[in-house]
């Protein structure tokens, strides 16, 4: 994961708590049993520095990875403050009792799998133990998942499981919810604390992968499945001028009208770092769109993203599932022999009596020039029914940036004659569906140093 937040203040406390440790006047405890696979290995030190909201006081919070390990104290004084030890948000005693269910059985079945392997004799019998333990892996992994709940940005409650369902019920990995970042996030975020800087070091044996004394980002493996919820963000990548973040489907990007539109990503943004611009957007995805965005924290930033919009010089490709086979398709613009790719140039205006819909008008409306090129057909579930079909994915590059413009060149008889799969506009959404258009790839000249940034962000479909 990219680092959320600022990372240089929380890095000297850290490294503060660490000289504390190396001196002995705070130790770390083993407060539960250390299996021989774990024996001796390091853990990750996290720091939070954070502000009250009201106060503007400001509080450094200290958390340990994995639960197995606690500070000495709750309390450490540092060179000009003192800093609070966070704890764990499940207790190993509450562990413990999670896995006792299975736990003995799995260590039965690994010792028969371990005979069978070496034995080499008997491959259905090995198969077959194996499909077992791992369904009782599973069970007492979703057994210990149940206890973890995190307080969101927001203030609100959001349950692992939550998350898990979320994600298509993939379970991640063990440990998920033990790091610092979720630890100290959470505290904070209970608290009514404003994240400033966040960083985590690792300390003891270096391994393959860390080295002792040296900082790292929240894991992708656990983290990056848990923090966007966390956060309400997932951010790709943030400096002083600038945040990068994968909009998730179904979220506005900037404030509609009415109290329920006001949860959007700009308003999230807003809630993390309260020292943005108030009008940090520059340039906007649809509701139903997911995909990257592009945000400034300064007027200046501002400023200069837009000029660049105007002319044209940002690179963006989006990724779509069209209902349906393409060459199939009625529309005007529907590739015949063989075509794969190709450029395609509308014109739409806003239908004032059927708002927010566009609609073809080759008179008044504003030309939309659209790139596009055929990725091939692949087989789409429908999540409400589980009718699977045919459809087609296509690369969309917009020259432009009309109002819809990929959703219109898609469905409209115009053009591809044929709808984005969950179009709620110009096609059909089932329960369950979403709108399968995603924003990929973006490129741009960065607003303050003029580096070229490029960014890609996988589809989720």
């Amino acid at each position: 994961m990219f680092p959320p937040f600022p990372q240089e203040a929380a890095r000297k406390y850290c490294c503060e708590l660490i000289t504390a440790i190396n001196e002995g006047s705070v130790n770390l405890v083993q407060i539960s049993q250390e299996s021989e696979e774990r024996k001796n290995q390091g853990i990750m030190v996290g720091c939070l520095v954070c502000k009250n909201k009201i106060s503007d006081e400001q509080t450094v919070l200290f958390a340990l990875s994995g639960y197995a390990k606690e500070l000495s104290v709750q309390k450490i004084k540092l060179s000009d403050c003192e800093g609070f030890v966070v704890p764990s948000l499940v207790s190993s005693s509450q562990i413990a009792g999670a896995i006792s269910k299975n736990d003995l059985l799995i260590h039965q079945l690994t010792e028969q799998i371990n005979l069978l392997r070496c034995s080499k004799k008997n491959p259905e019998e090995l198969s077959e133990l194996e499909l077992k333990r791992k369904s009782l892996c599973d069970e007492s992994l979703r057994n210990v998942f149940s206890l973890y709940e995190f307080t969101r940005f927001d203030g609100k409650k959001i349950s692992l499981n939550e998350i898990i369902c979320k994600r298509g019920n993939l379970l991640p990995p063990t440990g998920t919810g033990d790091c610092c970042a979720p630890k100290l996030l959470c505290y904070a975020f209970a608290n009514n604390l404003i994240p400033l800087s966040m960083d985590e070091i690792f300390f003891g044996n270096s391994t393959k992968s860390k080295e002792s004394g040296c900082s790292y980002p929240p894991c992708d493996e656990r983290c990056g499945f848990i923090l966007p919820e966390i956060l309400g963000l997932e951010i790709l990548y943030r400096d002083e001028s600038i945040v990068i973040v994968n909009k998730q489907s179904g979220l506005l990007s900037v404030p509609g009208r009415g109290e329920d539109k006001q949860d959007c990503i700009v308003t999230r943004l807003k809630r993390l770092f309260p020292d943005c611009i108030e009008q940090p957007s520059v340039h906007r995805l649809d509701m139903e769109t997911s995909g990257l965005l592009i945000l400034a924290f300064t007027k200046e930033a501002h400023r200069a993203m837009n000029m660049q919009f105007e002319k044209g010089t940002i690179h963006k490709k989006y990724v779509a599932l069209l209902d349906g086979i393409l060459e199939r398709s009625s529309g005007k613009m529907a590739p015949k022999n063989g075509q794969t790719e190709g450029i395609m140039e509308l014109k739409f205006r806003l239908d004032v009596d059927n708002r927010p819909h566009q609609i073809y008008d080759e008179v008044y409306g504003k030309n939309g020039i659209t790139e596009w090129k055929k990725d091939g057909t692949v087989v789409y579930e429908n999540p409400a029914d589980g009718e699977r079909k045919h459809v087609t994915k296509v690369i969309f590059i917009p020259h432009t940036g009309r109002t819809h413009q990929l959703r219109l060149a898609s469905s409209d008889s115009h053009g591809f004659g044929l709808p984005i799969i969950g179009d709620t506009l110009y096609g059909t959404c089932s329960e369950g569906q979403r709108l399968m258009l995603h924003a990929f790839e973006i490129e741009f000249d960065h607003p303050v140093t003029g580096q070229k940034m490029h960014f890609e962000c996988k589809s989720p479909f």
